[in-house]
């Protein structure tokens, strides 16, 4: 894996000053620690950071072509390069290296800007043209790799694998947007094509974007969505096409020179990977995870049962459920607000097995494509209760309800149903908005100012879902939530989350159940395969029923949790309540003292279970740190 990082005058054939673009590329050198290369032109500059993982002695880069007319840097693996090679040279392209990255630049040559359509893998690129005059950036269409980019003032481009990148430019607009705040308190992270700076943006999934010079700067341009596309085929075929896709999605993730293994968590996902690694594998593979000492967290015993099973080489590594020392390390290795706190554990996993293998496989991707999470069931089950009564009806007195309920958290769940009548009041996106939102409407519009609810104009985060559901290619509702996620949940916080956490180890990760073949296939399998009553990822844990043990399958899925809940009444209680009323948050003008002040008494007291919006708004305080406000 590695970071990427360039400059493009869009006007004109300036000068590149090769200090900032070595203090760009220097400031992602995590990601890359074996190598650097630097190639500078007049109006262009284009860096690199490599982690050798294959062709270990030929694949520096900036890379070129055989008359150094086009010249790109990469982040990432193309799986199928072994394929496009022979198809390219036979059309008269010469090949100086083994390395996945020189058929970037051939295919380009070749197909222009389709040769996106033809890789297969995880990428973010940008690629140089000279005679075309023409930059052309393209990132994966899932995401696993990301991209940011700014067009400046004075016309210069700017782009690189991680925001810190463009924090090194001098010129970049740092003021933060309103939307994006409002955006990343409903989420708890900033979703594409957004950042929480005006004048930087992320280059979303399945996009390419292509520069000409002094021509206007375009739109970034979709050349993929996820097609959920009907497929007939009976369960019992889908449960063997979908072993031999997902082995073969594993088999091409298998190519490295560098040590590689996979991680475990115990759940369905992870464990179905290490599976099909086991079966093509000569060797034992490598495989690590995490333990917790509270046993409401810890997995580590079902990971042990999928080790013994397939004889892996196991490593376990323990973590204190009050180790919250990573908290302040976190800012830095986002850039910008990130509220998902299984961060944590991620980081340290990545660390474990980093000391072992430098590349390693994760299960990621499972529960959006068989639609896994619990709230695709609570879900399903509000819109059996909305298609009961027309909305006229529906909404007044579900909204009544929904006003006139008490919070309570501690109570049964039967009982606590206030989220429930205010959910049943909105229609269907609007529904699986408030579901999964952090600060749901009500909260966040307490805690803002005056002064901030000005600025936003009336925004709700909730356009976000709106203006995707509106591209869906699927109407069943289902299917339509996975949609929702898999172009925001999944790239912003998902796959975020295990690149800077395994970036930051140099380590490479690689998704095969993001393979996007795979996810094409399984996104057009009936919903009814997927969740069946009560029962998530149905048709994947009934293929696996020979490889996996039915306590992997069919016990409750756990998470990566911490006990955020006990951390903001007990060791981290102070931290709390002078975080949030303390000056720096204040000071933004943002948020209403007496509202946080309540949001905080009512968590200690036991009243209210407030540790996830307590939780986001000190990730927001440690970005505002950061960035000495």
């Amino acid at each position: 894996m590695c970071g990427i990082a360039g400059i493009f005058d869009t006007r004109e054939k300036s000068g590149i000053s090769r200090e900032v673009l070595e203090a760009m590329n220097q400031s992602q050198f995590h990601r890359g620690p074996d190598e650097g290369g630097i190639h500078i032109e007049p109006g262009l500059g284009l860096a690199h950071r490599r982690l050798s993982i294959i062709d270990l002695s030929s694949g520096q880069q900036p890379l070129f072509n055989e008359d150094g007319s086009v010249v790109v840097v990469f982040n990432g693996e193309i799986y199928n390069f072994v394929d496009l090679m022979p198809e390219l040279k036979e059309l008269g392209h010469t090949f100086r290296t083994h390395c996945d990255t020189e058929v970037i630049v051939h295919a380009w040559e070749e197909w222009g800007e389709n040769c996106v359509d033809r890789f297969r893998g995880m990428f973010a690129f940008a690629l140089w043209d000279r005679k075309r005059e023409t930059l052309f950036l393209a990132r994966d269409r899932l995401g696993v790799k990301p991209l940011y980019y700014s067009l400046l003032p004075d016309g210069r481009f700017v782009f690189g694998s991680e925001l810190k990148v463009l924090l090194a430019c001098p010129g970049l607009d740092r003021k933060m947007d309103p939307f994006a705040i409002e955006e990343y308190f409903a989420y708890g992270y900033v979703p594409e094509p957004r950042t929480i700076y005006r004048g930087a943006s992320k280059l979303p999934p399945g996009h390419c974007l292509t520069i000409v010079r002094g021509k206007p700067m375009p739109k970034p341009r979709k050349f993929w969505d996820v097609p959920f596309q009907p497929i007939q085929i009976s369960e019992e075929d889908a449960e063997g096409e979908l072993m031999e896709r997902l082995k073969e999605a594993v088999r091409i993730r298998l190519v490295a020179e560098v040590p590689l293994g996979a991680f475990l968590s115990g759940g369905v996902d992870s464990s179905a990977v290490v599976a099909m690694m086991a079966e093509l594998s000569k060797d034992p593979v490598n495989t690590c995870s995490i333990a917790f000492d509270d046993p409401r967290f810890n997995e580590a015993e079902y990971a042990g049962m999928v080790a013994e099973r397939y004889h892996t080489h196991h490593s376990v590594g323990t973590v204190d459920p009050d180790d919250f020392s990573l908290i302040d390390r976190l800012a830095s290795l986002y850039d910008e607000p990130y509220a998902d706190s299984s961060a944590l554990p991620t980081y340290r996993v990545c660390e474990l097995a980093k000391k072992s293998v430098t590349v390693a496989l994760s299960g990621d991707g499972g529960d959006e494509n068989f639609a896994g999470y619990r709230r695709y069931r609570h879900h399903m089950h509000e819109e059996r209760l909305r298609s009961l009564l027309p909305s006229g009806l529906r909404r007044p007195l579900f909204g009544f309800l929904g006003n006139v309920y008490p919070k309570l958290d501690r109570a049964p769940r039967m009982f606590r149903a206030k989220s429930t009548f205010e959910s049943l009041a909105r229609d269907s996106v609007g529904g699986y908005f408030h579901e999964i939102s952090v600060l749901r409407d009500r909260l966040r519009g307490s805690l803002y100012s005056e002064r901030f609810r000005s600025e936003l104009q009336g925004y709700n985060a909730l356009e976000v879902l709106r203006k995707h559901a509106a591209n869906s290619p699927t109407d069943d509702p289902l299917s339509l939530v996975q949609y929702l996620d898999m172009k925001t949940y999944l790239p912003g916080d998902i796959l975020t989350k295990v690149d800077r956490a395994s970036m930051a180890h140099a380590l490479e990760v690689r998704v095969p159940l993001l393979d996007h073949k795979f996810v094409e296939w399984a996104s057009g399998l009936p919903p009814g395969y997927k969740l069946r009553g009560e029962e998530g990822k149905h048709i994947f844990k009934k293929s696996l029923s020979s490889r996996l043990p039915e306590d992997i399958l069919y016990r409750r899925k756990m998470g990566f949790a911490v006990p955020l809940a006990a951390w903001f009444r007990g060791p981290l209680k102070d931290r709390a309540r002078n975080t949030l009323l303390g000056q720096r948050l204040l000071d933004t003008g943002m948020f209403g003292r007496p509202a946080m002040k309540r949001l905080v008494e009512e968590h200690l007291s036991g009243r209210c279970d407030h540790s996830a919006p307590i939780w986001s708004l000190m990730m927001f305080d440690s970005f505002l740190a950061m960035n000495g406000n």
